[in-house]
């Protein structure tokens, strides 16, 4: 077996766990029933009405699925970054903790901020 560049004698190199991409990733599916509408309307393929009524009846009718689904989404994509740096384990949730804290805080941040752009452009409607 060959070593691979980061390689120490204690193992494969942690790395670090891509906290943003991971969190942005989350954040932006847990708020995909406002977001996809606005920027269909963005792009000129439906009208600000009908990208506002279609935003209203997702959210109103699947917000909580489409927040499980940016949940399941970190969940998954964190899983596979421990495995690939060979870190699926208790010690290594516990190595990575403060990164797993820096997930969350950059999904929530990405809902808000994009809830946030959606309701302003919804009042344009």
């Amino acid at each position: 077996m060959t070593a691979k560049r980061g390689d120490t004698d204690a193992g494969p190199a942690m790395g670090r766990l891509p906290a943003t991409r991971i969190g942005l990733l989350g954040g932006l599916t847990g708020i995909l029933c406002c977001v996809g509408p606005a920027v269909l309307a963005l792009f000129g393929v439906v009208g600000a009405g009908t990208a506002f009524t279609w935003a209203t009846r997702l959210y109103d009718g699947y917000a909580w699925w489409l927040r499980l689904a940016g949940l399941v989404v970190i969940a998954v994509l964190v899983w596979v970054s421990l495995r690939r740096r060979n870190a699926c384990s208790i010690a290594g949730l516990k190595r990575v903790r403060w990164r797993l804290l820096g997930v969350l805080a950059v999904a929530v941040v990405t809902y808000g901020v994009l809830y946030g752009v959606t309701t302003w452009l919804g009042s344009f409607a």
